[in-house]
């Protein structure tokens, strides 16, 4: 059985209501990962899911604990959240930098995934930083130097330029998406397969024994509108990646 990891994808929100003279605050906690965890689920995907906050003290240390995965998926999970354990920030100890880590997965033939957000690629006020790890050496695209968001309110449809199988069993074109991550070509390493607003939206890349995958959107609200994850071919997409990352 093909199993994946997936960490990152939640998110706590604590806000203050002001009644006039008196304020209270509440607190949410919420997780963007249904459609995509079920979809592999009941396609017999094998699914480990590391939420934001769990991250720092559980996403794997070591690389045979990263081996155990066919596919390892980041979406919306900064940086510092794999660099900045518990360990390293409050306890001044050292442990395995696992951005350096993800590359030498690949490099030794594992399978990587970016999906966009507010916290992928370079991110909202340029604060996920991933430019400034190896990440970026196992990414397909270009990544800028500052906030990469592309808000796209009035909703924009991503179209495929290139054949691939990743796309195989997909006869119609992708529905709209209200943002993305702008990143740019890498030609050298990196391969496009489908634009958004005439920037990289799906890109594929060889790098060592191991691949990977560039998504520069969501695939959740919000930039992945309700249009997409409702799809008729959402969960293909993601079959057609993983079995296309997976394929030796």
């Amino acid at each position: 059985m093909t199993k994946i990891l997936i960490a990152g994808e939640s998110w706590t929100s604590h806000t203050i209501h002001i009644k006039g003279f008196d304020t209270f605050t509440t607190s949410k906690y919420e997780e963007g990962v249904k459609w995509f965890k079920e979809g592999l689920e009941k396609n017999g995907i094998e699914v480990d899911y590391i939420p934001n906050h769990l991250a720092p003290e559980k996403f794997p240390v070591t690389l045979e604990e990263l081996k155990k995965y066919d596919v390892v998926f980041l979406s919306d999970i900064g940086s510092n959240t794999l660099l900045l354990p518990d360990q390293v920030f409050a306890k001044g100890m050292k442990i395995p930098n696992r951005c350096e880590l993800l590359k030498e997965y690949v490099n030794d033939g594992g399978a990587f995934v970016m999906i966009g957000g507010y916290m992928s690629f370079t991110g909202v006020d340029a604060k996920t930083r991933y430019g400034e790890t190896a990440v970026k050496d196992i990414l397909p695209v270009k990544l800028l130097d500052k906030d990469d968001r592309q808000e796209l309110p009035q909703g924009v449809n991503p179209k495929k330029i290139k054949e691939h199988k990743i796309f195989d069993g997909i006869d119609e074109g992708f529905p709209y998406f209200l943002g993305y991550n702008k990143t740019t070509e890498c030609s050298e390493t990196g391969e496009i397969l489908a634009e958004i607003n005439g920037d990289p939206f799906i890109a594929v890349g060889s790098f060592g024994k191991g691949k990977s995958l560039a998504f520069t959107s969501d695939f959740a609200p919000h930039w992945g509108s309700m249009e997409f994850v409702e799809w008729k071919y959402y969960d293909k997409l993601w079959l057609n990646i993983i079995s296309w990352l997976t394929e030796k």
